[in-house]
């Protein structure tokens, strides 16, 4: 019998009759398995159920009044079939679930009032996508860099680390989220399209328009520019989902660049992010707002992940990074070392440092890039690495939190 294999699991009868309904009346899939109920864990009898029907699609609804349970479920498909592509129902309105449901494993999220059409583009999008899929079992690491203030320098490392990322590992896209992109520019290239493209354009969106939209830049790296120009384009939860599942599903590193933003679209993308570096330096105005921002991102999965960067750094006698710390409530990831008669002239032309390898700051962004990369990854996306200040005692300090921080080799 042709069509893709659809599973449906809810907690609600009615809502599996309306669903079972809905799959039918699009022509391209059909229904193999309808459970009232969610599997309890990896010994439940659904599971089996799901691969002995030969599933390709669940459909998981999501209770607004009790979002967990369906939350774990996504989660446990995820982990124990990964080759199952999992659709997310639920409410528009609640971007915590949306996001939580994507970090979960959720590939799409439907609104529970979803009409014929919009099952049809949802499952086109999963045949469009099903090569791709099977390329890769895997998806993305995602790093996120801000500033702590104006000018400290996000996008200069958010550059250098995507380039340094593609140089030894290949697979690397930066995507210039900032009110005005200046990626672009760094990389001296002239994009045909920007971010506000691919946001205007997800509701049709796959893995070939997408790379359409790509900047090619040296080495096989590829940018999705920025606005070139003031805009109020902002993108809610499920378009931001929507755009990270392409993203991560076609790379193995995402770069992001927020640079200066503060506002509920970052809020969102740090929570959809392994790590959120904020980039600062060790001045007053500097730190103190590094801790405002770490304040601000309190309130999603992000502050978990958040982790300073100093850049330009020179050491300050008596001045250690227990203050910085104190000063941020954040651990310190890594110091880019100062160096402005080098990394001045990059920036003006174009030429990203971190392909420089004879200077010392583009080795220093070759080994954030490295540290980035090596890092093993938590059950809740956050990446674990080992901490241990540049004293020399070999020991770990006590208290880390979820993300470890190593050794730092940079700047010292």
């Amino acid at each position: 019998m042709p069509g893709i294999a659809v599973a449906l699991l809810t907690e609600d009868r009615e809502q599996s009759v309306v669903l079972n309904s809905r799959v039918e009346s699009t022509n391209l899939a059909r229904t193999v398995l309808s459970h009232v109920g969610l599997p309890a864990g990896p010994s439940d009898a659904v599971l089996r159920q799901l691969q002995d029907q030969h599933t390709e699609v669940v459909l998981v609804n999501i209770d607004p009044q009790n979002p967990q349970r369906a939350i774990r479920t996504i989660e446990l498909i995820h982990t124990s079939l990964p080759e199952v592509t999992i659709f997310a129902v639920g409410e528009m309105n609640q971007p915590t679930n949306i996001v939580s449901a994507m970090r979960a494993g959720a590939r799409e999220f439907l609104d529970h009032g979803a009409s014929r059409e919009a099952l049809i583009e949802a499952f086109t999008r999963f045949t469009a996508t099903l090569s791709r899929a099977q390329r890769s079992s895997s998806k993305a690491r995602v790093f996120t860099f801000l500033n702590a203030k104006g000018g400290a320098g996000a996008t200069t490392v958010a550059v250098n680390t995507a380039v340094a990322l593609q140089e030894a590992h290949g697979r690397t896209v930066l995507v210039d989220f900032a009110p005005i992109g200046h990626a672009a520019l760094q990389m001296n290239l002239r994009p045909q399209f920007t971010l506000i493209d691919a946001l205007q354009n997800l509701h049709r969106m796959d893995g070939s328009l997408l790379d359409g939209l790509m900047t090619p830049y040296r080495n096989g790296l590829h940018l999705l520019a920025g606005a070139q120009q003031p805009h109020n384009s902002f993108p809610n939860a499920s378009e931001l989902a929507r755009l990270f599942d392409l993203l991560v599903n076609q790379y193995h590193f995402v770069v992001l660049d927020c640079s200066g933003r503060m506002d509920g679209t970052m809020q969102m993308i740090c929570d959809l992010s392994n790590a959120v570096l904020l980039v600062a330096q060790t001045d007053v105005v500097s730190l103190w707002s590094a801790g405002r921002i770490q304040a601000f991102l309190q309130e999603g999965a992000g502050r978990d992940r958040l982790r300073v960067v100093l850049n330009r750094y020179k050491k300050i006698p008596g001045f250690t990074d227990e203050d910085v710390e104190k000063a941020t409530n954040c651990k310190v990831l890594w110091k880019v070392p100062n160096n402005f008669q080098v990394i001045g002239p990059a920036i003006d032309k174009g030429n990203p440092v971190a392909a420089q390898g004879n200077h010392d700051i583009g080795r220093s962004y070759q080994g954030l890039a490295a540290e980035l990369a090596a890092a093993t990854t938590s059950g809740e996306g956050a990446l674990s690495l080992l901490y241990q200040h540049d004293k020399g005692d070999g020991k770990k300090r006590a208290g880390s939190g979820p993300l470890i921080v190593s050794p730092m080799r940079a700047g010292q």
